[in-house]
């Protein structure tokens, strides 16, 4: 949906297009990628959360975190996860974009690591980080608007009669909190997806900024919220 530049690009629509052309194994289209992904991105963005929080909470005088801790700690891990979590993430766009492209332009790498190597090999090691600024835009943002927004709804429900601190609460406070991330984050989803998948190093954005200006004058601001 992301990389489509026209406006028929519902979820239903997507995915019955999907199935037609590439049959149902096509929704899993790089999934080795994006379970490297997850290994790299989403761990160290919560080890260095939690490390960070704890080296915060060490050094105050009641063991307590500030919100000001909090927003630190969120922004050095969407920092790391995003830096270390770009390479497979490049990986996963590729190949969940093969698909669309005619057969002589397909990548065809084989899994998360065939790709990997691949790039490295015919594009250069700095070509595994194509993309990486809008990249850790989002895992900033994203890592931020998760821990923040789920600890003020999980207060705020908790403030109510109808919740205690157990799995409920935290189930809801947990649903909302996503809903607010990834609505925040889906103008750096777009830019880094179109990045990652319109380019062998040198494709058509120059930069992030070149390719929001070249989005918005094309698409609209409702293209950032593919």
């Amino acid at each position: 949906m992301q990389t489509s530049t026209t406006h028929k690009s519902s979820l239903t629509h997507t995915a019955s297009t999907i199935v037609r052309s590439e049959g149902v194994l096509g929704l899993y289209a790089g999934l080795s990628a994006s379970l490297l992904r997850q290994a790299t991105y989403s761990t160290t963005r919560f080890a260095v959360v939690d490390e960070t929080k704890a080296w915060f909470a060490a050094r105050s005088e009641d063991g307590k975190l500030t919100p000001l801790h909090s927003l630190l700690a969120s922004t050095l891990g969407g920092i790391a996860g995003g830096i270390v979590g770009t390479p497979a993430d490049l990986c996963n766009i590729r190949m969940q974009n093969d698909g669309k492209l005619p057969p002589d332009q397909r990548r065809n790498y084989k899994n998360a690591f065939d790709g990997l190597f691949r790039i490295w090999k015919s594009e250069g090691l700095k070509s595994l980080f194509i993309g990486v600024g809008p990249n850790v835009g989002r895992g900033v943002l994203m890592t931020g608007s998760q821990v923040t927004s789920y600890d003020i709804i999980k207060q705020k429900l908790l403030t109510t009669p109808y919740f205690r601190d157990d799995v409920y609460t935290h189930f809801t406070a947990s649903l909302a909190a996503g809903l607010v991330a990834t609505t925040l984050c889906s103008p750096f989803d777009v830019l880094k997806t179109r990045i990652m998948s319109h380019t062998d190093g040198h494709g058509a954005y120059k930069s992030t900024l070149d390719a929001a200006w070249k989005i918005w004058r094309s698409e609209g601001f409702a293209a950032f919220l593919k």
